[in-house]
């Protein structure tokens, strides 16, 4: 398969800015590491996923998550970092570029203390091994990394076709425990997003989009379905919006999760 190799050396260019020395991946240790992380990645149960360890120096992929072939059609061991470029929808590809470009630049300029505290979401078009087209939910946390150079993210890719068909692509950074989180960003100057609903409401929020009940929302938070309930129309009306379904989808497009 032929690489676009403008567009390839374009995004190894913008990644090698945040990394200047290669090391040896450990894969035991990021295989241990995976449960863990995974856990700061909201796993739509709606949609099917998989996960891939990817090398900033190298531009290579060092662990894939067997799922691939599930979601896409390729066998984990066939899904090479040049194949998923290949595979961007070519619409998407300027975003794409658009979106690590920022990502680099906010990451670069981030406090060191601050790494682990945010997490990088955008969707786009992958074509499958049967040539049809899915759209993807992006997720990204850093999982290797010292003060001068980020060596390896952790991405969890979703399925996300039946739940956003059209649109263009939303970028968002996403602040965890506290930290601020810059939302749908179009500019290259990040706006703190204004937020929206209560802690409280956000990890309901997240239980609704992982498509949980009332009640499972409710043991997990230890609270009653009943409180749950009253946040959920609280949610609604803050949202604008009048079903589950277009809560998911609003979601997506506004950046929210």
């Amino acid at each position: 398969m032929k690489t676009d190799s403008n567009f390839f050396l374009t995004a190894k260019k913008f990644w090698k800015t945040v990394v200047n020395k290669e090391t040896v991946a450990d894969k035991q240790k990021l295989q241990n590491q995976i449960e863990f992380y995974k856990r700061l990645l909201n796993i739509f149960h709606a949609g099917d996923f998989y996960y891939y360890v990817f090398s900033m120096y190298t531009s290579e992929l060092d662990l894939v998550g067997e799922n691939v072939k599930q979601v896409l059609g390729y066998e984990p061991d066939e899904f090479k970092l040049d194949l998923l470029m290949n595979i961007i929808h070519p619409e998407d590809k300027p975003y794409f570029l658009n979106f690590e470009y920022k990502i680099v630049e906010f990451f670069k300029s981030l406090p060191f203390e601050k790494v682990p505290l945010y997490k990088v979401q955008y969707d786009f078009r992958l074509r499958k091994k049967d040539r049809s087209y899915v759209r993807i939910l992006h997720q990204a946390v850093q999982v290797d990394y010292d003060e001068q150079n980020y060596y390896r993210t952790l991405s969890l890719d979703t399925d996300i076709t039946h739940i956003k068909q059209e649109g263009l692509p939303c970028f968002s950074l996403i602040g965890l425990d506290g930290e601020p989180s810059y939302y749908n960003i179009q500019d290259k100057v990040f706006t703190k997003s204004f937020d929206l609903f209560t802690k409280r409401e956000r990890e309901i929020l997240k239980g609704i989009v992982e498509g949980k009940t009332s009640q499972q929302i409710a043991e997990q938070l230890f609270i009653s379905s009943y409180t749950v309930n009253a946040h959920r129309r609280n949610i609604m009306e803050k949202a604008k919006v009048k079903t589950p379904i277009e809560l998911v989808q609003k979601c997506l497009r506004e950046g929210w999760i």
